[in-house]
């Protein structure tokens, strides 16, 4: 197993692509430190990892939360006893056109996508170098950090902030041992994008959109999120790997 014994942390764990990369994680030996701001949700994924026989801790995190932020860290890294790879999934998004979209709506996506995973991804790293070891981020950005979207002015602005936020860490970090990528999922069937596949003609068009003609499964970009954080992505750094069927390779005709 690939993490067998290794310190995880997953924030946004409680669902989605988080909640899959948790019990991926956790079936290759990980020990899991589930991490949402909806504590039943946390709680549901712990108790489905533990059940299914893997190991894992939950807590409740407000990710855009500087103070909770370092006080979760300090004890997860207790209760896990060693981190080895941050998973910094916890992400919101707004569907609302740039004319229309409020300053508080525009500062809790950004705070949410950008200032949480730099916050997270500070702490991880903060404690990482003082326990003298080395360790892996992924960070998920979207299709969306390297094109756009109709009506998600700050949800793509997030993301290619996020894309850019992992350049530049994986710039700093790596003569320190500690590797920085992302995915960029295309449209992946969650509780967040569900809406989409309640529409027959729109879950059409979400699947002719994407040259394999289907939409992605939070499995497979848990597996992608679980390659960049493996010794198989050893030499692989601040770089974000785009797992979206084929959508952004162009456009059909």
């Amino acid at each position: 197993m690939r993490f067998d014994g290794q310190g995880v942390v997953i924030t946004g764990g409680g669902s989605g692509i988080g909640r899959e990369t948790a019990i991926e994680f956790a079936k290759e030996g990980a020990v899991v430190a589930v991490t949402d701001i909806d504590a039943r949700a946390v709680e549901r994924a712990v108790e489905d990892i533990t059940k299914a026989g893997g190991r894992a801790h939950g807590f409740t995190l407000d990710t855009t939360d500087p103070k909770a932020v370092q006080e979760t860290f300090d004890t997860v890294e207790r209760r896990l006893g060693r981190l080895d790879v941050l998973v910094n999934s916890a992400g919101i998004r707004e569907i609302k056109p740039v004319i229309e979209l409020s300053h508080a709506e525009w500062s809790r996506v950004i705070e949410v996508n950008i200032t949480g995973v730099f916050l997270c991804s500070q702490a991880f790293v903060q404690r990482v170098l003082k326990a003298g070891r080395q360790g892996a981020i992924v960070n998920l950005a979207s299709t969306l950090g390297v094109t756009a979207a109709p009506n998600r002015p700050a949800y793509t602005a997030s993301k290619h902030a996020v894309v850019g936020l992992t350049k530049e860490m994986g710039l700093e970090l790596g003569t320190q041992g500690i590797r920085v990528n992302a995915v960029g999922p295309g449209v992946t069937r969650t509780a967040l994008t569900e809406r989409y596949f309640q529409d027959p003609d729109m879950a059409e068009t979400v699947k002719s959109v994407h040259a394999m003609n289907r939409w992605g499964e939070a499995r497979e970009i848990a597996r992608a999120i679980l390659f960049l954080a493996s010794d198989d992505a050893s030499f692989i750094t601040g770089t974000t790997l785009v797992v979206d069927g084929g959508w952004t390779a162009g456009k059909k005709m």
